[in-house]
């Protein structure tokens, strides 16, 4: 690659890519979601300009390489739409909104602060925080987010602590009880991805199901507490197939396949019903699938469940990527069922982020790209809902959960 100016000063970019933070299970183990951050190198002397001049060759050179299309991997695929169309920027919702699901993302009280500031830029009036904990890291977070008042809500999970012993399941309720009296307002965020409930602090539940008898007692206690569920079953349907050239999402389904070689290990349809017969024995108690309860390549599932149900409903939290590829469909959805869907994001506390969401919901743009919050190849479009299924979305349903 030829330089167009090479006797002028030169400066030389290093970009440095971080992981997204899509998922709490990224939450455990990865660092948090950055932005792209670039730093800048500027020459120091006349005596530093061959070198410099050296370096960028070099590194010419090799960006040539890496973008030869016979080289390129799938994961460094990064397109740009090319397109002249409507391009909208949404900073702020239409309406006032509760984020029905995030989690205890910030590090310090500093970065929990400006979190507040970022919901009230953005519109968002209320944040429930689902802390997956119970005992004393229950306790030291809700402590944390109280001296907010109204801003959050904080739920807590279930202590799977001696599950295989007898009399698990009524101290596991007096530990419900006893968060429940500390401040929690729901439980969750559950979560299975096959092998049992292990989204729970400090102790894992594998080898439960949210249908297993034991869970019942925990169950019913929910509902005379009205304390409702968000539970994770499944993932995404891309993760369960072949990692091969036609899976349509493997650049994201390779980093989160499922390994279907694990004993004892179920299968996405038999966790759906594993939540159907959960919604289905419990009819007082309130029910949030996450993520459309992970049925985004047939949407007809979560819709037969609503059907069947009125104690179901869903939020839309960390799933806008795999669902803007599909905007016809998508809004015919959310007007079909728009007393059922709730508003969430699981996906950190940027502005950007929660602009993005609104992009997706509110407005009809098309083709466009965002690889700093998901991380599939194809790109995303607007649904351009209504006003009256904006309000629901964002805040009226939620409420009628909040306040069951």
């Amino acid at each position: 690659m030829a330089l167009d100016h090479p006797l002028e000063p030169i400066e030389v970019y290093r970009q440095e890519v971080t992981v997204n933070d899509e998922e709490h299970e990224r939450y455990f183990n990865e660092p948090e979601q950055s932005q792209l951050k670039y730093r800048k190198y500027n020459p120091l002397s006349l005596m530093n300009k061959n070198l410099l001049l050296l370096l960028a060759c070099i590194l010419a050179v090799e960006t040539t390489f890496a973008q030869n299309p016979e080289q390129l991997l799938l994961k460094d695929y990064r397109p740009k739409s090319i397109y002249k169309i409507p391009i909208t920027t949404v900073p702020k919702a239409k309406y006032p909104a509760i984020d029905l699901h995030s989690h205890p993302y910030p590090k310090s009280e500093a970065e929990l602060t400006q979190w507040v500031k970022t919901m009230d830029q953005v519109g968002v009036e209320k944040t429930v925080v689902l802390s997956y904990s119970t005992g004393a890291r229950f306790d030291s977070i809700q402590k944390q987010y109280s001296k907010y008042g109204n801003r959050f809500e904080v739920w807590c999970g279930f202590d799977f602590t001696g599950k295989d012993k007898p009399g698990w399941s009524k101290k596991a309720v007096k530990e419900l009880e006893r968060c429940f009296k500390a401040g929690a307002r729901g439980v969750g965020e559950l979560g299975d991805k096959g092998l049992g409930e292990f989204y729970s602090l400090p102790t894992p539940g594998y080898g439960l199901h949210i249908d297993d008898p034991r869970m019942k007692p925990l169950l019913q206690k929910c509902a005379e507490l009205k304390m409702p569920i968000s539970i994770h079953v499944a993932e995404p349907y891309w993760m369960y197939e072949p990692m091969d050239s036609t899976n349509d999402g493997l650049m994201n389904a390779y980093q989160w396949k499922i390994d279907k070689t694990k004993p004892g290990l179920l299968g996405h349809a038999a966790l759906i019903k594993t939540l159907e017969n959960a919604v289905r024995d419990n009819p007082k108690t309130t029910f949030v699938a996450c993520h459309y309860a992970n049925t985004e390549y047939d949407l007809s599932i979560l819709g037969t469940l609503f059907d069947k149900y009125p104690n179901l409903y869903a939020d839309i939290a960390a799933r806008f990527g795999e669902v803007a590829p599909i905007p016809r469909y998508m809004s015919a959805f959310f007007k079909k069922y728009q007393d059922r869907l709730v508003y969430g994001t699981d996906m950190g506390t940027s502005p950007k982020m929660y602009a993005t969401t609104f992009r997706i919901l509110e407005t009809l743009d098309e083709h466009f790209y965002d690889f700093d919050q998901f991380g599939y190849h194809w790109y995303l479009n607007g649904f351009g809902l209504d006003d009256a299924t904006l309000r629901k979305v964002y805040r009226d349903n939620a409420l009628k959960i909040l306040m069951k």
